[in-house]
């Protein structure tokens, strides 16, 4: 989470931000899809400090993108680099497409990042990165739960036509947690608020003690996915930055969402 005034940038710096760790992780992977390179070579190869490419090295390495090796050797391209290339489906390109920018946000936000899809009435959960924070949040990579509790399965239904809003609350909002919205009028509130935002948080509605907020991905043909942050009640959000947080996971999902209408093309 962002701590205090010290470590918070206004909108316009974290943008800046953001994009550059974006364009330098790809700038790794592309050096390193030539060959195996250290990093001292591989910092001339893409005309980065060697601090950064070090610490960019690490994130990369923890998601399987990279490996070594031995310490203190060569990297090359990892087995999830290499799963995603040697894949057809579209839920493997959808995670080699999202995971430079799930790496970002769980930097810029020290909290977990996700990638969320739809299927049916419950989101599925893709593929996480964790954050660096000493107590983590549990990883539910595999699993599922039901859309209406979830920031990313609202932010989805919020981009869902109107036949496909009225089958889902059709088909009952179970309660899930105390806090867990469960009227067609409170749901319908909500996809409002996500639309008009382009973000929406979910306060413990899925899991006691757990806050999140998430962004659609809208593919050629409408919504694909959504990027999530998530973290514990105690330390995330920060209320000061709730709505600047929104909008950072807002503009990660909206440049996937263009990079993915472009490889479309």
């Amino acid at each position: 989470v962002l701590h205090g005034a010290e470590h918070w940038q206004p909108w316009s710096s974290l943008n800046v931000v953001a994009v550059q760790s974006i364009e330098r992780a790809f700038a790794i992977l592309r050096a390193l899809a030539v060959g195996p390179s250290g990093v001292t070579d591989l910092a001339d190869r893409v005309t980065l400090p060697k601090s950064t490419v070090a610490r960019l090295l690490n994130a990369l390495e923890t998601e399987g993108a990279i490996e070594q090796d031995e310490a203190g050797g060569e990297y090359r391209l990892g087995p999830a680099i290499e799963e995603i290339a040697g894949g057809s489906s579209q839920g493997r390109s959808l995670i080699a497409a999202a995971q430079p920018f799930l790496v970002d946000l769980s930097e810029r936000t020290e909290e977990a990042s996700g990638l969320d899809i739809l299927d049916g009435r419950q989101v599925q959960f893709i593929d996480m990165v964790e954050s660096g924070q000493d107590v983590q949040v549990r990883d539910w990579t595999g699993e599922d739960g039901p859309a209406h509790a979830l920031s990313a399965g609202i932010a989805i239904l919020a981009h869902m036509n109107e036949s496909d809003i009225q089958a889902y609350i059709d088909g009952g909002l179970e309660q899930v947690t105390a806090h867990t919205l469960t009227t067609a009028e409170e749901l319908r509130d909500r996809l409002t608020q996500a639309r008009s935002a382009g973000y929406v948080w979910v306060y413990e509605e899925f899991a006691d003690g757990i806050n999140s907020v998430a962004a659609p991905v809208l593919g050629p043909d409408g919504v694909v996915a959504a990027l999530r942050v998530h973290g514990p009640t105690y330390r995330f959000p920060d209320p000061d930055h709730s709505h600047d947080i929104g909008l950072l996971v807002a503009e990660a999902a909206q440049q996937l969402s263009e990079q993915l209408q472009e490889f479309d093309q």
